[in-house]
């Protein structure tokens, strides 16, 4: 199994002290972040894209630039590009120019994102947001694949013989499909015979296993070797202790903050308190086994390659507490445990 950081630059308060860090320091934050992934043995880190407070990732490609500059081994994944609202060109070159500045480091993620504040902003309805994905996906795909484009659909000015600047670095940047809701991006990542990456976050095991599943059916029908449907999958936060009571009163404090912001209640998750989403979902909270045994259970479900795990919201001393902790206790006995091909040459 690989192992990536994932953060969606998240600045709320505290859950312990009430502070607020200024976006300065926030930002600063996550490239040590990122460094200390590193450093640690993470495989990836990735910034997720987000268009309104609290969190201060508008342009993850220009903070994954600041990390690729002081990173040299890492993968750089996008966790999601919000691509239903975002230019198809604008997103060619740009990701194309930090795919050459991280020497071929980048992943991405595409999805339509779970925030609706992003529809107004930038001209389009969220009843268009799948149609759009799609067109925009596609055109992308042509953009970086192919010279001299011509092309006309809905969502942008058509292009007569366009060739993006710069090509990609990488023969084919690795494009992974985000899942948290919906049959559509699944059957889009299917039709395409690429990877998928479950939210895995707010909703009991079984609603990300039937996208998981109807992606690996889809994937089949289209014609693909089966044995190439890759999966992720993230977790519901992570908060690691000697014992469940200690994992547990230490990380309440963060888990409800969270949950009491207006982009946590969006999502509608079931769980009623943290004992009911460590028991029923996806929080790895609790000893070293007890994460292990959940991630492996998950596992079992899902069959997922690579794990996601974040820590945003902590303290940068409890931050650094439990990557240490994870990376010492956790993760090597998954990378033993679960078979990955995943980056395998890199």
């Amino acid at each position: 199994m690989k192992f990536v950081l994932f953060n969606l630059v998240s600045n709320h308060p505290n859950g312990v002290t009430g502070e607020i860090l200024t976006t300065q320091q926030k930002f600063q934050q996550i490239l040590n972040q990122a460094i200390l992934a590193e450093e640690l043995g993470f495989d990836g880190y990735g910034v997720g894209e987000r268009h309104g407070a609290p969190f201060l990732s508008s342009s993850p490609v220009v903070i994954l630039t600041a990390i690729a500059a002081k990173t040299s081994r890492i993968r750089l994944l996008t966790t999601v590009t919000v691509l239903s609202v975002l230019d198809p060109v604008r997103v060619a070159e740009d990701y194309a120019t930090l795919d050459h500045l991280s020497g071929g480091r980048l992943d991405m993620i595409i999805g339509k994102g779970n925030d609706p504040r992003h529809y107004p902003l930038f001209g389009i309805t969220e009843e268009e947001q799948w149609e759009s994905l799609a067109e925009r996906y596609e055109l992308l795909k042509r953009l970086w694949n192919e010279e001299n484009v011509t092309w006309k659909g809905k969502y942008r000015p058509p292009l007569n013989n366009v060739t993006t600047q710069p090509r990609p670095f990488q023969q084919h940047i690795p494009v992974w499909h985000g899942s948290a809701s919906s049959k559509v991006s699944t059957e889009l990542a299917a039709k395409y015979g690429e990877p998928i990456f479950s939210s895995n976050t707010f909703h009991p095991r079984a609603k990300y296993k039937e996208l998981i599943d109807h992606y690996r059916d889809r994937f089949a029908y289209y014609g693909h070797d089966p044995k190439d449907a890759v999966v992720g999958s993230g977790a519901g936060g992570l908060y690691l202790a000697n014992t469940m009571e200690e994992a547990m009163k230490r990380y309440r404090p963060y888990y409800d903050v969270f949950n009491g912001t207006d982009a946590a209640k969006f999502n509608q998750s079931p769980f009623k308190d943290l004992e009911d989403n460590v028991k029923n979902g996806p929080a790895l909270v609790g000893s070293a086994d007890q994460v292990i045994e959940k991630i492996l259970n998950y596992h079992e479900a899902y069959g997922h390659q690579v794990q996601s795990i974040s820590i945003d919201g902590l303290s940068e001393e409890e931050q650094r507490e439990q990557l240490e902790r994870f990376t010492t206790d956790v993760m090597p006995v998954l990378k033993r445990e679960i078979p990955s091909i995943i980056w395998a040459e890199k």
